[in-house]
């Protein structure tokens, strides 16, 4: 089981982070993606694997004023 901003997500093991980001409905442009403490960069979500035990962080940035 995966671990995604402090909830356990079933199925997503085995997706790749475009894959489940998709699914999720996240545009990766406004978003960082952090997994077991270490950022991933945006060009590695097409390749990063989702796995068993994974603890992964999503941050959506949101503007304001």
């Amino acid at each position: 089981m995966v671990q995604i901003n402090g909830k356990p997500v079933e199925n997503a093991a085995g997706l790749t982070f475009a894959d489940y980001l998709a699914q999720a409905g996240y545009s990766t442009a406004f978003i960082a993606v952090e997994k077991d403490g270490a950022i991933v960069p945006r060009a590695q979500y097409d390749t990063t694997v989702l796995t068993d035990g994974d603890v992964i962080e999503i941050v959506q940035f949101v503007g304001g004023g």
